[in-house]
């Protein structure tokens, strides 16, 4: 594969600046600050984590939240919805078998149920009219470390 890594970093760079979210998107969102989209991410980690989900579906996670918010104003009592269903959305991407509905509805302590989630899958999924692949940082750093002689240890800690 060495005589195609240049072609491969080059198709995902396009990739990504297909992928990314509008630069400043949060200026334009009239009910949700900086703060509140990080305490959402934060919790997000910790769903993840409870979950036992590979990196790869938290990266798609809170691209889909960026790109999500970048296209459509989201109401402040909305935003954890829109988490969770990002979540789910990348779980059904990247994972194997990927928790259920009623599981992310669950671990909101209820404060969504199922069908807001189904509804928010069917609206995300129209707004990012159907596009959910993305190229991240984390796909970068897979290649890189394939190219390396990093110890486990530290390839983890990258």
């Amino acid at each position: 594969m060495a005589e195609f890594q240049v072609d491969i970093f080059n198709f995902l760079k396009h990739s990504e600046q297909l992928t990314s979210p509008q630069m400043g998107y949060i200026e334009h969102q009239p009910d949700i600050s900086e703060r509140m989209r990080a305490i959402l991410v934060d919790w997000l980690i910790e769903v993840h984590l409870k979950f036992k989900l590979r990196a790869e579906t938290l990266f798609l996670t809170v691209n889909l939240i960026d790109r999500f918010l970048s296209r459509a104003k989201v109401e402040r009592s909305k935003l954890q919805l829109v988490g969770v269903t990002a979540m789910m959305l990348a779980s059904k991407y990247e994972e194997i078998y990927p928790p259920q509905v009623a599981d992310f509805a669950y671990i909101t302590d209820k404060a969504v149920t199922k069908q807001e989630i189904l509804e928010m899958e069917f609206n995300f999924i129209h707004v990012l009219d159907f596009n959910l692949q993305t190229t991240s940082s984390f796909c970068f750093l897979q290649r890189l470390l394939q190219l390396s002689e990093l110890d486990e240890r530290l390839a983890s800690l990258s």
